[in-house]
């Protein structure tokens, strides 16, 4: 199971993630979700616990980490991009000046 962890401190790391979530189980991955120009930490992530009971153990029993309170619950499917709507460049209806004109 993905587990969405947030609002938790910056100098959180995903060795941190790890340690407090392998106190409940199996941990197969934990990451924590960076800025891609500052490389510094967005304030969540997720980390992937094979075992259901043992995440959902997860997700019920951890509150907070390193003093700060978190929000913590199963994490959603990324949603998939291009899957159409949403007008893309081109004329927006604008005859720039030309056509009629109202006074």
């Amino acid at each position: 199971m993905n587990i969405y962890v947030g609002n938790f401190s910056y100098e959180i790391t995903g060795d941190d993630l790890q340690e407090v979530f392998s106190a409940f189980g199996h941990v197969e991955s934990a990451k924590v979700i960076r800025d891609k120009f500052s490389g510094q930490s967005r304030g969540f992530g997720f980390v992937e616990m094979p075992n259901t009971t043992e995440a959902q153990a997860a997700i019920k029993g951890i509150t907070e980490i390193k003093g700060k309170r978190i929000t913590i619950n199963e994490a959603k499917p990324q949603a998939q991009y291009g899957s159409g709507g949403g007008q893309r460049g081109g004329a927006r209806n604008n005859n720039f000046g030309r056509g009629k004109r109202s006074y």
